[in-house]
């Protein structure tokens, strides 16, 4: 029983790891744009 358990970690480990990793990676492209991240957002140079 502990198999099937073990697995449902496993994957759900590695979906967050892939979710955090394309995060950083979304941050830095919006970051080497000029841009910054705002609420999940990449905005544009200016605002508030």
């Amino acid at each position: 029983m502990f198999r099937p358990v073990r697995t449902l970690l496993l994957l759900a480990i590695a979906f967050l790891a892939g979710v955090f990793y394309e995060r950083q990676g979304v941050a830095e492209r919006c970051e080497a744009g000029g841009g910054r991240i705002e609420n999940g957002i990449c905005m544009a140079g200016g605002g508030s």
